[in-house]
């Protein structure tokens, strides 16, 4: 009788609880309706946190995928304030034929069995606000891939001196190609473009320093750990630093959309135009030296979709361990009345090989394009749009893809998404379940998927 009394009064203990737990809740979200507005320079679209119906314009003020959605703000005081927000993304993806054999540049052959699958593919909620002034600024980040069977917590913090100078601390990009550089998940599918994704750096632990040089000018320079931090310990780092840096211009109407996304879906009425340059330089550490074929580092891989640091990779038995990554990209974009052409030329080289080995290459330079096209056929809601990459590569391989899709926006705003692809590759540069293609792989890839952003 004695512990159904106490277990009365626990159980009524918790209710009172919850119940003034979601006053509280309800009292902080009724204070909210104050605007707060988030703003960018020249002329980009101001937008109040939380309140706006019309559109998702998001502020990028980190990169590509540590940028928050607009989200639902839990907590604003004086001392500080917390938002979350959330990005999903599932999708069906059937690469084709189902089986098949590749040769790699060596002529090994490899076989390849193409996906055929329903995943749940991403998940990331922010945690994110300002603490004791609005300059400083902090994200947490839960993300996961299940395709991969990754899991992180992760973030950053910002300080904000003015327009022209913000410094940044944690998990950041290498500023490789443009897709690195913000404009997540605003792709023209659902994941980066075979051409985007073959010769790109990764993210890293960082610091860094972006701003305003002059009025439409912006650059960004980060210096990191390594080209990914993905799977690598800090007890496997080396002292090298990896170092990048970008610039961009954008002379007419001074901004390209929400993220400096793909598409017109905003339909600008004046011409907007982006260019930029970027470059990457990290001498990078194979970081698995105890004669395991495959190694730690899994961010490069060369034109032939072979991991540039597995054993054998540039010859039979031979082991490379440490090689320097140099890349540069330019990019070119415009927007007008619906329609969005983006342009884009990278090259890469490798070079400084440390091998256990003879090897019969001293570097490899690798160089490509990327065009995606889109046009805005019902206002608000469908658009349309072509893929097309190919790379001048050391192997003469030269891999390619083309193809296109249907973006159909529900909600007539960018926080959801159905989107549907149909792409041929050929002898693919790009690998892994992470993104849309399999190394090696000749043939159609086909999706459709659906993702938000909150």
């Amino acid at each position: 009788m004695h512990e159904m009394i106490i277990k009365h009064i626990h159980i009524k203990t918790i209710f009172i609880l919850t119940i003034s737990l979601l006053s509280l809740l309800n009292h902080l979200f009724a204070q909210n309706d104050t605007p707060v507005l988030d703003t960018q320079v020249n002329g980009t679209v101001m937008i109040k946190r939380g309140l706006i119906n019309n559109d998702s314009a998001y502020t990028n003020y980190a990169s590509g995928e540590f940028t928050p959605g607009r989200g639902f703000d839990l907590v604003r005081t004086k001392f500080g304030t917390l938002n979350i927000s959330i990005y999903a993304m599932a999708r069906y993806l059937n690469q084709m034929p189902g089986t098949q054999t590749w040769e790699d540049h060596l002529g090994r052959p490899h076989d390849l069995t193409g996906r055929n699958d329903f995943y749940w593919h991403r998940s990331m909620i922010w945690f994110s606000g300002w603490l004791g002034t609005p300059k400083f600024t902090y994200t947490a980040t839960v993300w996961t891939v299940f395709t991969t069977q990754q899991t992180l917590i992760y973030g950053n913090m910002q300080y904000k001196v003015n327009k022209h100078l913000r410094f940044g601390l944690g998990v950041g990009p290498n500023l490789s190609v443009r897709s690195m550089q913000g404009s997540f998940p605003f792709y023209s599918s659902t994941d980066r473009t075979m051409g985007e994704d073959a010769l790109r750096g990764g993210f890293t632990h960082g610091f860094w320093i972006t701003g305003e040089v002059v009025p439409k000018l912006y650059y960004n320079v980060m210096f990191g750990n390594n080209l990914s931090t993905l799977g690598i310990q800090a007890s496997k780092l080396t002292r090298n630093i990896a170092k990048s840096a970008s610039i961009w211009w954008m002379p007419t109407t001074g901004e390209f959309g929400p993220r400096g996304g793909i598409g017109d879906l905003e339909n600008h009425d004046k011409l907007a135009t982006r260019f930029g340059f970027s470059y990457v330089n990290s001498r990078e550490d194979r970081f698995n030296n105890i004669g395991t074929p495959s190694p730690d580092n899994t961010q490069i891989r060369m034109t032939d979709g072979v991991l540039f640091f597995e054993t054998g990779a540039l010859a039979d038995n031979v082991t490379i361990d440490n090689a320097t990554y140099n890349m540069f990209s330019i990019d070119a974009g415009f927007k007008i009345r619906g329609f969005n052409l983006q342009a884009e030329f990278y090259g890469r080289k490798l070079s400084k090989f440390a091998a256990d080995g003879p090897l019969p290459v001293s570097e490899l330079n690798d160089f490509g394009y990327s065009l995606q096209v889109n046009k805005m056929i019902l206002p608000k809601k469908l658009i349309l749009y072509g893929v097309h990459s190919y790379f001048f590569d050391e192997f003469k391989r030269h891999p390619w893809e083309v193809g296109g899709g249907i973006n159909l926006y529900p909600l007539k705003n960018r926080s959801w998404r159905l989107n549907g692809q149909v792409m041929h590759v050929y002898k693919t540069a790009a690998g892994g379940t992470f993104g849309l293609y399999t190394a090696g792989q000749t043939g159609t890839t086909i999706t459709f998927g659906s993702d938000i952003l909150l």
